[in-house]
């Protein structure tokens, strides 16, 4: 295999260096856009295909799944016979009215404000790409670098809803079960895990 110079390289693109991203190889392209990686067989990529595209549809995606996650009840409680059903803010201005503030802003941070600050982050840094923005490239990174380490925690919703659902279920007594947002609301979670996956952060500084 030929040597590559890369004394006067600023990057591996540059350098015609390829990175696996199954088993994190750096090795020559030779030219080419696409190898096979020789550790782990995975194929290798200058960059990730239908990055931008992919990622657009999956916050667009999670953007328009944001309003009936938001808008419509997420959770019900059945007592005595008598539904009663609560959005994500009714189940946060209730802990608050009681007094629990540390579980409504963990509820309120992990529900609302961090699908609004993943899919907005997302957005500007898609933007930046598509009308070249060269400000902040390394502040964009750090940003993406949060939504990717965030994203998981999202879920904290669904896994307190799931666990009430297990443990208060008395029959007729009282109750509770995923109300339709739910639905909605992982499907926000997934859909900005997803775009975090999928885009490649590479392209800000291509761009």
């Amino acid at each position: 295999m030929s040597q590559i110079d890369i004394s006067n390289c600023e990057t591996a693109r540059e350098a015609d260096l390829g990175l696996c991203h199954d088993c994190h190889k750096l090795m020559p392209m030779e030219g080419r856009h696409e190898v096979d990686c020789p550790r782990c067989g995975a194929r290798i990529h200058l960059r990730k295909p239908g990055s931008i595209s992919r990622t657009w549809a999956l916050v667009l995606t999670a953007l328009i799944l944001s309003f009936p996650a938001n808008f419509l009840p997420i959770m019900e409680v059945n007592f005595l016979g008598t539904p009663d059903a609560s959005t994500i803010m009714d189940g946060i201005i209730y802990f608050f009215k009681e007094g629990s503030y540390g579980i409504g802003a963990i509820i309120l941070t992990a529900s609302i404000l961090v699908p609004c600050f993943k899919i907005i982050g997302l957005i500007l840094i898609l933007l930046s790409i598509q009308f070249h923005w060269k400000s902040w490239l390394r502040h964009k990174t750090i940003l993406f670098r949060i939504i990717e380490f965030i994203g998981r925690w999202s879920m904290l919703d669904i896994f307190v809803i799931a666990l009430l659902q297990v443990l208060v279920n008395f029959g007729y007594i009282t109750s509770i079960s995923a109300a339709p947002a739910s639905t909605y609301f992982t499907g926000v979670v997934l859909s900005t895990m997803f775009a975090a996956i999928t885009f490649d952060s590479r392209l800000l500084w291509d761009a």
